[in-house]
């Protein structure tokens, strides 16, 4: 359908739409001189900047633009799009601008050529802070919920646990104390003393292992190196998997949060090597590359394809994607099928004063 309509009309229509849009609207010449501007546009910028575009200084906006999204930085004023040779590249774009009485806002920001021949283009803005807001809580809704699944997860398997081992321990206990109720010959009561001891010591070191998995102390006292020492001679002990571990961080510490993350990737990568692998032996690599702290786990093993749904509950791999992120980190998932798999986590450092 075409709608027709004369050039006063549209005219009309294009300064109602100018003066009343809650989109601001900026008008430049190409050395970047304001010529004009709407309302909203007036309503973002403080006294100072505004009197420096009313004055046509050239990019006087640049007194309240903190930096535009590259495909390479969050913020930035590299390859400025007032001064970028192709308009084109700026079709669509995010910028933060130092708003008056709202602080940093991020907009929705588009550039158009409308006049080729005197340079003079057209800024344009919509506020994105409802939408980042609406983002923010559905990130946060999911990450809830992620959350909740891994604690239900994790609260299952302490209860298998505490039920298979400990439970049937402490009832095995029971049993013989009394049986040696019924005994006379003492030669039967030392034998039963012993079993009974054994199975005491059993339930002692499985509640000592069920108390590692879940906090273990070497971390905080002692930090990653010895953490994962020890994890790893209990993980050969238990799974008959050997860990290749190669470090050069001694004993040098990190903040706390840092070392708990990269501690938990670390165990959750080695357990799904052992689940899912087919292998007899691991290598984990921690080192210092740069401002960086870098974790490899690696396997030989069948690997999977990536975009497969992967086996158990899939909040495995999800769950160190998360954890990395919440330190600034980044998480890298290299595999496919019999080809192994390499998870690379890149964190980084912060250390702990007065703790290296």
């Amino acid at each position: 359908m075409t709608i027709q309509a004369g050039n006063t009309a549209i005219e009309q229509m294009m300064t109602q739409l100018y003066k009343n849009s809650t989109e601001a609207i900026f008008f430049f010449d190409r050395e970047g001189t304001a010529l004009a501007m709407n309302p909203a546009a007036s309503e973002i910028v403080d006294s100072e900047v505004m009197k420096r575009l009313l004055q046509g200084e050239a990019q006087a906006l640049c007194g309240t633009c903190r930096g535009y999204t590259s495909d390479q930085e969050l913020r930035t004023c590299l390859n400025c799009y007032f001064v970028a040779p192709v308009i084109e590249e700026f079709s669509s774009f995010q910028v933060y601008l130092e708003t008056k009485g709202k602080g940093v806002v991020p907009y929705a920001a588009t550039i158009q050529l409308i006049d080729p021949a005197k340079g003079i283009r057209a800024f344009m803005l919509r506020d994105l802070t409802k939408q980042f807001k609406t983002q923010e809580k559905l990130y946060q809704n999911k990450m809830v919920k992620h959350v909740m699944e891994a604690q239900e997860n994790e609260r299952k398997r302490l209860s298998r646990e505490l039920h298979d081992s400990v439970a049937q321990e402490l009832l095995s206990a029971m049993v013989d104390l009394r049986v040696l109720k019924y005994m006379t010959k003492e030669d039967d009561i030392l034998k039963k003393v012993k079993q009974t001891e054994g199975v005491m010591t059993r339930l002692l070191q499985d509640i000592r292992n069920m108390s590692v998995e879940l906090r273990p102390a070497a971390l905080d006292d002692l930090g990653l190196e010895a953490a994962f020492r020890s994890h790893f001679k209990r993980v050969e002990q238990n799974y008959g998997v050997a860990i290749e571990y190669l470090s050069s961080l001694s004993t040098k510490r990190y903040g706390n949060e840092i070392e708990t993350v990269i501690y938990r990737i670390c165990q959750e990568a080695v357990f799904n090597a052992i689940k899912y692998a087919q292998v007899d032996s691991v290598k984990v690599e921690l080192a210092e590359q740069g401002n960086l702290l870098q974790l490899i786990v690696e396997d030989e093993g069948v690997g999977f394809r990536p975009d497969d749904e992967p086996e158990g509950t899939g909040l495995g791999l999800y769950g160190m994607q998360e954890r990395a992120e919440l330190v600034g980190g980044t998480f890298n998932l290299i595999t496919g099928m019999g080809q192994g798999t390499k998870i690379i986590l890149q964190v980084p450092i912060m250390r702990q004063q007065g703790k290296e």
